[in-house]
């Protein structure tokens, strides 16, 4: 039986408490591959705590790949292996697809749709006032390059707070979302670098990296993420990946996995991790997953994070946190250029931010897309056993494998039809499969429709099918 000391005066949670020290016995190798932990009742009743504390700790661990669960038997310590510790311009416009005619739809699954209803509109006006007041005419002149400092020192504290990351503000540039940051940061490589992207991937990304004709070789996943294997046998020295909730399909890449692609980065001096930080203030279920750049010993993540997806779109600010040896390239090459984001807008995000409403912001907004991806589940148990779930207790849409018979095309129009608005996965992969004989797969979003059209669009799509 597996004895922990846990504090119950502490503001930990137990669960979180609980999920430290046994992470802790995993990396310092007291719990070795192939050893079962206890039983989720019986190290309940052994520590006198819920089984429903251990139950969350223990799917945190499996979240991030410290175990795994083997059915009917229980959970087993996962290999995990030790790295060393401690850390010691010609931007161009993005091609998009414009349709003709704007369709109206009744029911918009879309996985980019936000939840519009919780913007903060009076606390924003109310920012925005206090700044201009504050501010005066400074806000109107020419700011700091990288962006201002008291900004990027309010999203370092944020980060060392949600995500465990030690970030120097010098090391960070605010930018116009994360095509300009991408785009900037093209830049700093030589022409002939070649990039390395998840298959599928985020296609925005894929789009900007193309356009400025950088050679870009697709990396196949598998149930942990893009394979190291694959990424070992090409030329690249740049690699993409949204790590904490893989988009499109939602995979969370366990410890094992990150450690083997930071052993990667690490063998070369000109190799370099872009972490996109994609939906990490999203998941239902245990706490954040750690990122790539927390534990990162070699100083070669680049991390990007962006506001479009927590706060609005229409907000475009963007940060981007460069490892120092990135960070002098920057000054040298790119330092002339003056950052896009009005200062107006970056005193209002500061205020948003240091006033504590941002993360009261993403509290609520989590809980509204918790009940929304809950009620979505709910509803396509109506299909039974012609759909597979995955993707699930993170983001703002579910991976959906369909069986009906027909291509994902022909859904997507059948749905159309309906006044339903899907995406297929198809439309995010680089390297366009023959679909012939393979499993449909839907992204269906729940970020801006309710419960209650949630439930009436599903029962209209499974008369369809």
């Amino acid at each position: 039986m597996l004895t922990v000391e846990l504090d119950h005066e502490s503001k930990m949670p137990l669960y979180e408490q609980l999920y430290v020290k046994i992470r802790d016995f995993i990396l310092n190798g007291e719990l070795i591959k192939g050893d079962r932990l206890p039983s989720e009742r019986g190290l309940a009743v052994n520590l006198q705590i819920s089984r429903n504390t251990v139950s969350l700790a223990y799917e945190q661990l499996y979240a991030e790949g410290y175990v795994e669960v083997r059915p009917q038997s229980g959970y087993y310590v996962n290999q995990v292996d030790k790295m060393g510790e401690g850390r010691n311009w010609n931007l161009v416009p993005i091609k998009t697809e414009e349709k003709s005619i704007k369709t109206e739809y009744k029911y918009d699954f879309s996985p980019f749709s936000l939840c519009k209803e919780s913007f903060p509109y009076k606390m924003w006006d109310r920012l925005y006032r206090k700044c201009l007041r504050d501010g005066g005419g400074k806000l109107f002149n020419l700011g700091e390059h990288q962006g201002d400092l008291r900004l990027r020192q309010a999203i370092s504290k944020y980060l060392f707070g949600y995500r465990g990351l030690v970030v120097k503000p010098e090391n960070m540039i605010i930018g116009a979302g994360t095509g300009y940051l991408l785009q900037l940061l093209e830049n700093l490589f030589d022409e002939s670098i070649e990039f390395a992207m998840e298959d599928p991937t985020y296609m925005q990304a894929y789009k900007i990296f193309s356009s400025l004709n950088r050679k870009i070789r697709p990396i196949s996943l598998d149930k942990s993420g893009l394979k190291t294997d694959e990424l070992e046998r090409t030329d690249a020295k740049v690699v993409y990946l949204t790590p904490a909730h893989q988009f499109p399909t939602g995979l969370v890449m366990p410890i094992r996995r990150r450690r083997e692609i930071l052993e990667w980065v690490s063998k070369e001096e000109e190799r370099y991790i872009i972490e996109d930080d994609h939906d990490s203030e999203f998941r239902y279920k245990g706490l954040p997953i750690p990122p790539m750049k927390a534990i990162d010993s070699s100083d070669k993540v680049i991390y990007l994070g962006t506001f479009s997806r927590t706060v609005a779109p229409a907000i475009r600010i963007g940060f981007m946190v460069f490892p120092d040896k990135l960070l002098q390239r920057y000054k040298e090459k790119l330092a002339f250029l003056a950052c896009p984001v009005p200062r107006i807008e970056q005193a209002v995000l500061t205020e948003f931010i240091e006033g504590g409403h941002y993360e009261r912001h993403i509290n609520k907004t989590r809980k509204i897309y918790k009940n929304r991806h809950d009620a979505l589940i709910l509803a396509l148990k109506e299909f039974g056993s012609k759909i597979k779930i995955k993707g699930e207790n993170a983001g703002m849409h579910l991976v959906v494998e369909c069986n009906f018979g027909i291509h994902e095309e022909e859904i997507i129009n059948m749905a159309d039809s309906a006044g339903i608005k899907l995406i297929g996965l198809s439309k995010h992969r680089i390297v366009n499969e023959d679909i012939e004989g393979k499993i449909a797969t839907l992204l269906i979003g729940y970020g801006n429709i309710g419960e209650g059209s949630i439930r009436e669009g599903i029962e209209t799509l499974c008369k369809l099918f």
